[in-house]
Formats: structure tokens, C-alpha cells, sequence
């Protein structure tokens, strides 16, 4: 991957990427918050505007990107308020997605009624990615965003020398108890996920909730797509999640059996995003984005979160 594939990506870029799908920008742009990838508001001639997407060289094939694509326009159809590509291009190495403009605000998560609508939109989301598998997309396992990531960040001695052995212990002893968790039990039904379902990801409109991207689409677990709706405390969390399955079984079964792999999901997320960062720290984004990264006191923090994680996992499920 080139460490720094955005350096080439000029307003002009940007501007005849979006004229190259046939529509007709007025030179007017906004960039909007992404760290993976660079997306832009984008004006044009009939004073509407657009969103065009460029996705990160090197991070997805052709062929996962275009099964993203291919799974937002199953939903689409099917009434599912995901919003889906208009346009899909390949212009001066980079692959654009555009996008209709769709507004919105964060959901209210203490209400019990929206976290009903929201597992009732996952839960048709589901419904729907349970149809068939992905051929092309990652799987969410303990290797896949767990041991390989651990792996890699030890090799490239990411880590501070004098926080090393510590995270090092704490993450081999927590991805030990996520494969314990995973093996328990009967196995979860995999299929196609959002794969990144937390609250910044979704926007709610007087309409309901809706999606705006699936650039983290994976095969994996149902309740990876539940568990990040869910915060504070135990009994707060059970309340929040009666809340979303009363919604998503009006459309899904769930299977109570997956809230084993609530904390051990939480864990993988933590090792996973970790190596995100690291993956990407050429990028001048980043940096600036997460100053703290390359401190010990970070790396410090990762190990008692991952200890922590460790007790969260040795508790009953909720």
C-alpha cells in the first residue's frame, strides 16, 4: 500500500473525478469527516449536491469493493434505508463511489423506542444478509482481527520497548479467552454484516435511522452489529438491548447464545484498532488525528483496557 495515497488527490482530482461520472460540478467542495478514506461534499451546476467517496488504494479489491456495492443495492431495493452508490468509477487510480446526499442527526440511544427502530432496521438488514454469503469480504474471527494484528504490530515493534512485554501478555491472554468464547457453545451463524454498527455510523431523520456507507461490510456474527449500541453499565445494558431485540426479532430470530462473544467481540476491536492506526500513520491524517499513539502511556492503557477485558470476558453473559 502506498503509506501516503491521498498526497495525489487535488480539489481538481476530486472535481474531474465527479465530472467523469456525467455530472456537473460548479467547482464548489466540502471535505467531511473520514479517516479511511476521503470523502467530499460536492456542488453542482443545479446547486444540488453530492457525496463522492475515494476509497483508500490498496485497503479493498475491485471485487469487495463492488460486493459493498452490490449489497447496498440489495437493500435499497428491497426498502432498507441504506443509502446506496449512484455511481461507481475508477478514476486516476483511486475507486469513487458517489453517493446521494442524505442529512441527519446522531439517534437518541437512551430511548427505548429508537433502539426498538433500530433493531427493527438491523434486523431487515439481516434478514436480508443472511440470504447469502459474501464471496470476497473478509470474515470476522479471532485471526482475521484478533492473532494478526497482534501479530503484525510485534513484528513492525510498533509498540514502545519498555510497554512491549506487557501489552504483549495482556493480548495473548485476552485473544486465549475470545478463542475459548468462540469454541463455547454452538457455532454462530455467520453472515453479512454492517460490520461497523456504532453510533456514528447511522443517522436518524423523522423517518428513522439509516446508514450511509458499508466500507466495513464483513461476514461475521449477528451480534456484532448489536453490541456497540449498548453502553454504561450492566443493568443499563440489558434495558438497551431488551430495547434493539425487541425490534430485530419482529424480522430476525437472534440467537442468545452470540452474547457470549459481546466482550470477546469488544476485545478483538480494541487489538484491531490498534493496528488500524499503526497501518496507517504515514498518512499526515493520522498523526494529527491520534497524537497520543506512540506514546508509552497509550500503549499503557491498551494493556490494563485488555486486562480489564479479560475479567469482562470470565463474566455470565448478558
Amino acid at each position: 500500500m502506498d503509506p501516503h495515497p491521498y498526497s495525489r488527490l487535488t480539489p481538481d482530482v476530486v472535481l474531474d473525478a465527479v465530472a467523469a461520472a456525467n455530472l456537473r460540478p460548479d467547482g464548489r467542495l466540502l471535505s467531511l469527516n473520514s479517516y479511511e478514506n476521503r470523502v467530499y461534499q460536492v456542488w453542482l451546476e443545479d446547486d444540488t449536491a453530492i457525496v463522492a467517496k475515494f476509497y483508500r488504494p490498496g485497503r479493498w479489491s475491485d471485487a469487495q469493493i463492488d460486493e459493498e456495492h452490490a449489497f447496498a443495492h440489495e437493500l435499497a431495493e428491497r426498502e432498507i434505508p441504506v443509502v446506496a452508490p449512484t455511481h461507481s468509477l475508477r478514476f486516476a487510480d483511486f475507486r469513487v463511489a458517489i453517493y446521494p446526499r442524505r442529512g441527519g442527526r446522531t439517534p437518541e440511544l437512551s430511548d427505548s423506542k429508537t433502539l426498538e427502530w433500530i433493531g427493527r432496521f438491523i434486523g431487515r438488514m439481516h434478514a436480508v444478509g443472511a440470504q447469502r454469503p459474501f464471496d470476497h469480504r473478509q470474515t470476522l474471527d479471532v485471526d482475521t482481527f484478533g492473532t494478526t494484528d497482534r501479530n503484525w504490530l510485534l513484528e513492525q515493534q510498533i509498540i514502545p520497548r519498555e510497554a512491549e512485554s506487557a501489552w504483549r501478555n495482556a493480548a495473548d491472554a485476552a485473544l486465549e479467552a475470545v478463542r475459548e468464547a468462540f469454541a463455547a457453545g454452538v457455532a454462530p451463524k455467520i453472515l453479512r454484516l454492517h460490520g461497523d454498527c456504532h453510533i456514528g455510523n447511522m443517522l436518524w431523520t423523522d423517518a428513522g435511522p439509516h446508514f450511509v456507507d458499508l466500507d466495513d461490510a464483513v461476514m461475521g456474527p449477528a451480534v456484532q452489529d448489536l453490541w456497540m449500541l449498548l453502553a454504561g453499565d450492566r443493568a443499563t445494558a440489558r434495558r438497551q438491548l431488551a430495547s434493539v431485540l425487541e425490534g430485530y426479532e419482529s424480522f430476525m430470530r437472534f440467537d442468545r447464545g452470540e452474547l457470549r462473544l459481546v466482550e470477546p467481540l469488544r476485545t478483538l476491536r480494541m487489538i484491531h484498532h490498534s493496528a488500524w492506526i499503526a497501518r496507517r500513520w504515514a498518512d499526515p491524517a493520522f498523526p494529527i488525528s491520534f497524537p497520543w499513539f506512540e506514546s508509552p502511556s497509550y500503549w499503557a492503557e491498551q494493556t490494563t483496557r485488555l486486562n480489564e477485558q479479560l475479567e469482562a470476558m470470565s463474566e455470565p453473559p448478558l
